[in-house]
């Protein structure tokens, strides 16, 4: 069965980029000319998902609207000749057939898992795709990697496979990082996920980073799972458990690199790095770079 569901977690509340994002949520903070979430949407449908849930904050439709066509809008663009403009989200409106904006209920768990939960009823039994909204892959043609997990999900009959990159060894304690497996049958397996290992003390120096392919099995894992650290509920736990009792790939990224802009430093860095790949920027980016002193 060809996965078509994807799951974007975006109902933190951003604090590292307060107080900007005290007006609206820290996933439309732009990268250039477009926000951070709608990179991972062009993703999604680069890979083929065209069903799409965005799990928001409880009581914030801002995202909703961003990604909801305005006619008055489009007729604007339209009489004054600046139809462009809004070229992008009118391709993704063509492509995603099903758009599914869902609050976090405040039911629920404080935790990175907890936008699974809150998308339940949207997935179903079906196998999905699930990203952080504040993660970036910058590819040559969005949508390759994930493209390439799904399709050794499918291969090996998995109920987990995530993206991994290698990290420099002082920082694993900043990361999820994998516990690889000797198995010949399946390449790249795991036993297993430890959340920061401490500085000399990780399995591995591959860290995980947003981009996941899960079967409904999460949900049976997270039925039984407790709260972790923070009373809150942990992905990476969930992960470690689908990795003792099922078969979980860790993929590394090979062509692209995985960025996160989760706060004001990386953001800028990204957006120096997206504007050095942009063609009509990227000779008046370099000539204002060489001119900083």
């Amino acid at each position: 069965m060809k996965i078509k569901k994807g799951v974007i977690a975006a109902a933190g509340r951003g604090t590292r980029f307060l107080p900007v994002v005290k007006g609206y949520p820290k996933e439309l903070v732009p990268i250039l000319d477009k926000p951070n979430i709608q990179y991972l949407v062009e993703e999604m449908v680069g890979a083929g998902i065209d069903e799409i849930a965005i799990i928001h904050r409880h009581g914030d439709n801002k995202i909703k609207k961003y990604f909801t066509p305005d006619p008055e809008l489009e007729k604007f663009l339209k009489d004054s000749g600046k139809e462009e403009y809004l070229s992008s989200l009118k391709n993704l409106w063509k492509k995603v057939k099903v758009w599914k904006f869902i609050p976090q209920g405040r039911s629920l768990p404080y935790g990175n898992a907890s936008p699974a939960l809150a998308a339940k009823g949207f997935l179903g039994k079906d196998p999905f795709v699930f990203m952080f909204g504040d993660d970036m892959l910058i590819e040559d043609n969005p949508g390759d990697f994930l493209k390439h997990i799904l399709g050794v999900f499918e291969k090996y009959n998995s109920d987990l496979v995530l993206g991994v990159q290698e990290v420099p060894w002082k920082d694993v304690d900043r990361y999820g990082c994998i516990k690889p497996m000797r198995d010949k049958a399946i390449p790249n397996r795991i036993s297993g996920i430890i959340e920061k290992p401490p500085v000399g003390k990780s399995p591995s120096n591959l860290g995980q980073f947003g981009r996941f392919v899960f079967s409904s099995k999460l949900f049976d894992v997270l039925a039984k799972q407790k709260l972790g650290k923070g009373n809150e509920l942990w992905l990476t736990e969930a992960e470690d458990t689908l990795a003792k009792q099922a078969v979980a790939i860790a993929e590394p990224i090979e062509k692209g690199e995985w960025v996160t802009t989760g706060d004001p430093l990386r953001w800028l860095k990204i957006n120096i790095k997206m504007g050095l790949r942009n063609e009509e920027m990227k000779k008046d980016l370099k000539h204002f770079l060489k001119l900083i002193k």
